[in-house]
């Protein structure tokens, strides 16, 4: 049975998640949006660490709260003017959005549920891959290996900044 300790620390970690998710999409500063996508992938890189997963949290703190998050924050700075407001989006339809929403994530719960409720209850013992072993499936190309898309990701990135760097001069 696990600690009350480590349960408050798995809420107090889901609900850091919900709220910096909930304000990056609902600020209108965009430069304020990016400092909470930060928060909320530094976030999800402690719920990682807390599963014991350390390879994982420093990828996800390395790539995604490192690289991905300033890669943001340069585009924004060379593409838009970040003190401003952004526009206030007027929907007459904010309602009906909200009622979707809702019958949306009641429709992937039940499923979700009924799908791998039984099955979470008896998962077998599971062990950490050694770093070895992960290694070789990042930089690998046989069957299930992922060096093609990490390369085809980069050559993105890559198009990214450059597209910035061309945006940011035509002004």
């Amino acid at each position: 049975m696990e600690s009350v300790g480590s349960i408050i620390m798995y809420v107090i970690i889901a609900l850091s998640i919900i709220v910096f998710s909930v304000l990056t999409v609902t600020t209108r500063k965009i430069l304020r949006s990016a400092t909470f996508l930060l928060f909320t992938l530094f976030a999800a890189a402690l719920l990682y660490f807390k599963l014991d997963y350390e390879f994982l949290g420093a990828v996800q703190i390395a790539v995604y709260a490192g690289g991905i998050v300033v890669l943001f924050v340069f585009s924004i700075l060379l593409t838009s003017h970040p003190g401003h407001n952004s526009e206030r989006l007027v929907s007459r339809r904010r309602i009906l959005g909200c009622v979707a929403a809702v019958a949306t994530f009641a429709v992937v719960a039940w499923a979700l549920l009924m799908r791998c409720g039984q099955a979470l209850a008896s998962l077998p013992q599971m062990e950490n891959p050694k770093i070895h072993e992960i290694g070789l499936a990042l930089m690998g190309t046989g069957e299930y290996q992922y060096l093609l898309p990490f390369e085809a990701l980069s050559v993105l990135l890559l198009a990214c900044i450059i597209g910035g760097v061309v945006v940011a001069r035509k002004r």
